[in-house]
């Protein structure tokens, strides 16, 4: 086999010159050594651990005998560069610039990876710690705090009444914001022009927008000229302002990830373009549709300076939107982590811990609702779809007429225009002149 190269342009025109030709090697039966993709070689493990031990004796030696250097953060952090020094110097003595240069980088991104989630591990376990002598009491989950004071102990008192004014807000705030957030970024993708891309910017300027600014907004807008009183729905939509650009940019973001051939492939079975957008686009970005609504779900949950403002505090349940103060989680959890008393204070962790685990639900939920991929069906839909399958042949099988009918059937709908097709082209009368017969 051998693969003719165009010819390259020659200094002197006038002599000919051959074609260069490349040639396969012949095969002389000879493999390299088989490489193990699987598993991590023994000299890359021994650099690794043997780096991190060199690091933690180094920075160790220098902290307890040779300077003066004191605190776990320090600590830390010159055992951290004394590994990435002492890993290169290792992994250069059996390999080259590239492959350190490399196990470096990768170094670095796992290092960002476990600093994270050692951050929110953190972060979680500590708002439980603080908060479990008010989450082991029944009465934290049922009861309200208008019969609760300061100084009452915690098998008193509960925040149902937040529970439940965050749900209401919430949803009244998704209602809003998924429709309105996912029709938005299906115009920015499918329609585009000048106006998508002002409406473009306009989100990007509204992510960056404070929270207390569109607090401040929804007061003056809402509150002060229509309802006259702060209430759940003013919190809501105070929410739905700061939830509505994360989830125009984040759908944004996911509509262009959509092959554009499958967009073709609907427009070649001559589907309309909101069809296309409605049967193909749409269920190919599920899941990241999901996504983009958990994200805004979690910016939008955990606000507290718009709620602050527009929905009031209030120790009682009130399940009306529309009247009277509302308070909801994040707006409980500040107004009892002010009070000096301890017995409120670990009432503010509880309510925190609650938030956490409310939100780690509501993600759990969407995840199961919208992450299956497209035409991936659970267990129910898929029996379901065999028991269909099954009836379709035996009726077919019973009366194979019926099956050449449906199909009559279906092409003559395709061609009315009320069902979706093309409308069959009505012949035109010919004049004598052009059909003389």
């Amino acid at each position: 086999m051998a693969i003719v190269t165009p010819e390259a342009p020659t200094a002197d025109e006038g002599v000919p010159r051959q074609p260069i030709r490349t040639t396969i090697p012949l095969r002389d039966g000879h493999v390299g050594e088989r490489r193990d993709l699987r598993t991590v070689p023994f000299g890359d493990r021994f650099d690794l651990l043997g780096s991190m031990a060199a690091s933690l004796a180094l920075s160790s030696l220098l902290f307890g005998w040779l300077t003066p250097m004191t605190g776990g953060i320090g600590w830390a952090v010159l055992s951290f560069i004394a590994f990435l020094g002492i890993y290169a110097v290792m992994s250069s003595l059996r390999a080259d610039r590239l492959a350190v240069r490399e196990r470096i980088v990768t170094a670095l991104f796992y290092s960002a990876g476990i600093l994270l989630l050692g951050a929110l591990t953190f972060v979680l376990f500590f708002t439980l710690i603080r908060g479990s002598s008010a989450l082991f009491h029944g009465n934290f989950f049922v009861e309200t705090m208008t019969t609760a004071g300061p100084l009452d102990p915690l098998t008193v008192g509960g925040i149902a009444h937040a529970v439940v004014g965050t749900l209401i807000q919430i949803g009244i705030a998704l209602f809003i914001t998924i429709p309105l957030g996912v029709m938005t970024a299906v115009f920015l993708n499918e329609v585009g022009g000048p106006f998508a891309r002002f409406v473009r910017t306009v989100s990007d300027a509204m992510t960056a927008l404070p929270s207390i600014v569109a607090g401040l907004f929804v007061y003056a807008a809402v509150v002060t000229l229509i309802t006259h009183e702060r209430s759940g729905f003013a919190a809501s939509i105070a929410i739905s302002v700061m939830m509505l650009p994360i989830i125009i940019r984040a759908s944004d973001v996911v509509l262009r990830l959509v092959p554009h051939n499958l967009r073709e492939a609907s427009y070649a079975l001559g589907s309309s373009r909101w069809r296309t957008v409605w049967n193909v686009v749409l269920p190919t970005s599920r899941s990241g549709l999901v996504t983009a609504v958990i994200l805004g779900t979690a910016r939008g949950i955990g606000e507290t300076s718009p709620v602050l403002l527009t929905s009031g505090v209030t120790a009682q349940m009130n399940l009306n939107p529309f009247s009277g103060p509302m308070i909801s989680l994040p707006l409980q959890v500040f107004d009892f982590v002010k009070s000096p008393e301890p017995n409120m204070i670990a009432r503010g962790f509880g309510a925190a811990a609650t938030l956490v685990l409310l939100v780690l639900t509501l993600f759990i939920i969407a995840r199961l609702i919208g992450g299956r991929g497209p035409g991936q069906l659970s267990d129910r839909q898929r029996r379901a779809a065999m028991a269909a399958s099954a009836r379709d042949l035996r009726r077919i099988s019973a009366d194979p007429a019926q099956h050449s009918r449906a199909v009559r059937r279906l092409s003559t709908a395709s061609r009315v225009p009320f069902f979706g097709g093309r409308a069959a082209p009505v012949a035109r009368p010919r004049s004598p002149e052009e059909n003389p017969s």
